[in-house]
């Protein structure tokens, strides 16, 4: 469901998929072709959040402003199922894993995989093309050609789903 607030009213792209199930409150902008899962929360009542195209938000992920502020969420991100995040900004084609949380104005690079449980800490900077992991988050390794390639082809299969949810391939059934 989207809702504005106070006057502010979320902007969806073309193609973009949002679950009736999930909420978009007030100064949001996601771009096209994204997917917006079940119980995702994209909160920007009190800031402003922009999701840019080719992005998946999973199932019960939550995304916030900062205060008074911005949350740039880049082009073809994925955020997975149960991460938080309230950060400033997170890279073109970078990955934040399951639980995972972003602290308060913490910035991701391009093509950077936060692991599952990893914990950003408030005002963080991760460079682009790591893997980080634990808590606090700190780097493990580079990012690898195959990891690129393996988040490529899970953001194929968002893009995807997105675009059959669109056609309606997902429809209720009768309860028995």
């Amino acid at each position: 469901m989207i809702f504005s607030y106070k006057g502010k009213e979320p902007r969806v792209g073309k193609g973009t998929y949002v679950s009736d199930t999930a909420r978009v409150i007030g100064d949001v902008i996601i771009g096209e072709n994204c997917y917006i899962g079940h119980g995702a929360i994209i909160r920007a009542d009190y800031g402003k959040v922009e999701i840019g195209s080719g992005t998946a938000v999973q199932e019960g992920a939550i995304i916030s402003s900062p205060l008074e502020n911005i949350c740039i969420i880049e082009d073809f991100v994925t955020i997975a199922y149960g991460a938080v995040v309230h950060s400033k900004a997170i890279g073109k084609h970078s990955v934040v894993g399951i639980g995972a949380i972003l602290g308060i104005d913490s910035r991701i690079g391009e093509w950077t995989i936060v692991a599952e449980g990893a914990v950003v800490r408030m005002r963080q900077i991760v460079p682009n093309n790591m893997v980080v992991g634990g808590n606090p988050a700190h780097t493990i390794r580079e990012a690898t050609p195959k990891d690129h390639e393996n988040w490529l082809k899970v953001k194929e299969l968002y893009n995807d789903l997105a675009e059959n949810y669109l056609k309606g391939a997902m429809k209720p059934m009768p309860r028995t």
